[in-house]
């Protein structure tokens, strides 16, 4: 069955690319300018928002396949959204989806946009990830392992196709297939194109976990070879909307010693994003040092309360130098992200009294009301 699953997936990969060559397909743009991307960032009002992945979804993949796709949660917690001022959301995909139903996915993802939209919400969209589970499998999910933070959170693609470069080009429909589809929809804001994806995650899959994750250095050499093909996929396909992947580690003091895929990161990306999980000592640093690009910043992760990243001063700091920014998580739920990353080799027998990321519970209430008014007087949501 694995072996007539890969030959199908090599089928619609050869096809996808005789498609696009017999159909006239245009070569793709350039790397953005730093003026036009500036210029672009200029229209734009400050973008505020989260990582989002409604309650009712352990990972990616309940979140979109057919029979988990939760419109009735996701409007409602967008709403909620909307009625913080939030006004973007970045939002992770797979291509496990695209494999099982391209088709349905996408008409799935327009859904979601469309419901968006309504609330005056766009969206950033992140088709891979190199984070937590290197072994996802369609179909139904596995129920949440109580109190571990993202106990289903799953890798885009798994380290079966990344530890093969072979396979690499098995992506290059999925992306290339996504990005047409939306390459011109203003209700998407960005392409983060590859999340974390040199992550060893050590502590959950990696050398201190389970060790079913690659080894770190095959890992960021796989993953820097398969990034550099995805950015010359998606630009491809010729996206009014800016190209991005977030360095995330730090700190970029001097760009000659950057590591390869940091390199391939910043060189390549139209915008440039970062993560930061501390406090505003050390995200001023991280800023000042990006600020040398010449090109709009955006924080696409940050907010870890025992860390000392939080709203307040981090988001104030944010808007103050007009820095788009995406804290983890909003609503409690089957993620389980309000636990701490250390949930992976400390147990918890209950919710943590401090939460590690989320802002609201499940019945819409804040977990702190002082964070939330603070959020309000920024968004100009009193």
């Amino acid at each position: 069955m694995k072996k007539m699953q890969h030959s199908l997936t090599r089928l619609a990969c050869l096809a996808g690319i005789l498609i696009s060559m017999t159909t006239g397909q245009a070569e793709g743009r350039d790397r953005w300018t730093p003026k036009k991307a500036n210029a672009w960032h200029a229209k734009q009002p400050w973008r505020v928002g989260c990582n989002f992945n409604p309650s009712t979804a352990i990972n990616q993949l309940e979140m979109w396949q057919a029979d988990s796709f939760d419109t009735k949660t996701i409007d409602r917690e967008l709403g909620w959204a909307a009625d913080l001022g939030l006004n973007s959301m970045r939002v992770y995909l797979h291509n496990l989806l695209w494999t099982q139903d391209a088709k349905g996915f996408l008409k799935r993802v327009d859904r979601f946009l469309a419901i968006a939209d309504r609330h005056g919400i766009n969206i950033m969209l992140v088709p891979l990830d190199g984070v937590w589970d290197p072994h996802p499998k369609l179909g139904r999910q596995r129920a949440p392992k109580p109190h571990l933070h993202n106990s289903g959170w799953l890798q885009a693609p798994g380290g079966e196709i990344l530890a093969d470069p072979k396979r690499h080009d098995e992506l290059e429909p999925y992306i290339r297939g996504l990005v047409k589809r939306f390459a011109n929809d203003k209700r998407v804001y960005a392409w983060d194109v590859f999340n974390e994806p040199d992550n060893p995650n050590a502590n959950s899959y990696g050398e201190n976990g389970d060790k079913s994750e690659l080894p770190p250095a095959i890992k960021a050499a796989m993953a820097t070879k398969l990034l550099r093909k995805v950015f010359e996929w998606a630009r491809a396909e010729n996206p009014s909307q800016p190209l991005t992947a977030g360095v995330w580690m730090g700190p970029w003091p001097d760009h000659s010693r950057l590591k390869p895929h940091e390199k391939v990161m910043i060189e390549q990306s139209d915008i440039i994003s970062f993560h930061n999980y501390g406090g505003l000592e050390h995200v001023k640093p991280r800023v000042e040092q990006l600020k040398r690009y010449g090109r709009p910043i955006l924080c696409t992760e940050y907010m870890a309360r025992p860390n000392g990243s939080r709203f307040n001063p981090v988001l104030g700091y944010f808007k103050k130098e007009n820095i788009p920014a995406y804290n983890w998580g909003f609503v409690a739920g089957k993620t389980q992200t309000n636990y701490p990353w250390d949930s992976w080799r400390r147990q918890y027998t209950a919710e943590p009294e401090e939460w590690f990321h989320e802002i609201l519970r499940r019945d819409g209430t804040p977990y702190r009301k002082a964070e939330v008014q603070y959020i309000r007087s920024l968004t100009g949501r009193k």
